[in-house]
């Protein structure tokens, strides 16, 4: 199983959000569907777009990187976004396959998760 650092953003651009995960099509899909639900913060800032990725061999590593981009400026963020995404594409369709997600929204899973008071 591989471990992601990831940075979303929302639809202008203007706020970063930086998280881990073991499954990151699948957090990116959970992102989407928190968007507008004031209890979570990609969910208030409609930072469900996937800008940039690293993938690691333990979650430790990625947790370890999580903590050096969040320790970083917005400045240093934007940087490394920019040499690894150079036009600030969102990649979710990379990443999930179909996006917006719609197919995707018939697994079990997610039709629990929409149930949960989020």
């Amino acid at each position: 199983m591989d471990y992601a650092v990831y940075i979303t953003t929302n639809p202008n651009r203007s706020v970063l959000y930086t998280g881990t995960t073991n499954t990151l099509s699948r957090r990116v899909i959970e992102h989407y569907l928190e968007k507008g639900k004031n209890n979570t913060f990609t969910g208030k800032t409609y930072c469900y777009n996937l800008v940039y990725y690293d993938v690691f061999p333990t979650m430790r590593e990625a947790i370890e990187a999580e903590k050096r981009i969040k320790g970083k400026s917005r400045k240093w963020k934007e940087e490394l976004i920019s040499s690894f995404n150079p036009e600030w594409k969102f990649l979710n369709k990379e990443i999930v396959g179909e996006w917006p997600p719609k197919k995707v929204l018939e697994d079990p899973y997610f039709q629990q998760y929409m149930k949960k008071d989020n």
